[in-house]
């Protein structure tokens, strides 16, 4: 007889943030959440903080005369890498749930590669409070910029 092992997701999900840490590999924690791939974000380690990219791809694009990309999907990208931040960066257990978010459009998001760097503000033992910021050709130009609240 075989011995029954049960199946368990969230200590599945544990041991994969577990090992990215220790592997310094932030793209791991990208590849476990589907929306991720779908618009094609990744992560790297560059001068000790968490750099994120989406690189061009046509279906994210929202106005095809322009051509910009759609303002859902700088959102999404956005509240992902605040998401990934947390969860790369801080000792937490669960997987943080959004409880507010604010974005601002500041500049069109033109058909090309877009950066993001998050900066954890604040940790309580129930919220964490994360800003987001994301440029194409100069940081010191963000296209649109995210206030994110997350219960841990």
């Amino acid at each position: 007889m075989s011995a029954h092992q049960d199946n368990h997701p969230l200590e599945d999900w544990q041991a994969s943030v577990t090992a990215a840490r220790l592997e310094k590999c932030p793209q791991s924690v990208i590849e476990m959440i589907p929306y991720a791939s779908f618009i094609g974000a990744q992560a790297k380690i560059e001068n000790d903080q968490l750099l994120y990219w989406l690189d061009k791809r046509p279906s994210n694009i929202g106005n095809p005369s322009l051509p910009a990309l759609h303002g859902g999907v700088i959102g999404g990208f956005l509240e992902l890498a605040a998401a990934v931040e947390i969860i790369y960066n801080l000792d937490i257990t669960a997987v943080p749930k959004v409880v507010d978010f604010s974005l601002d459009y500041l500049r069109a998001g033109r058909y090309k590669t877009v950066y993001a760097k998050c900066n954890v503000l604040r940790q309580g033992k129930k919220l964490v409070n994360v800003t987001a910021i994301a440029w194409q050709d100069d940081e010191n130009t963000p296209i649109a910029t995210a206030r994110c609240h997350f219960l841990i």
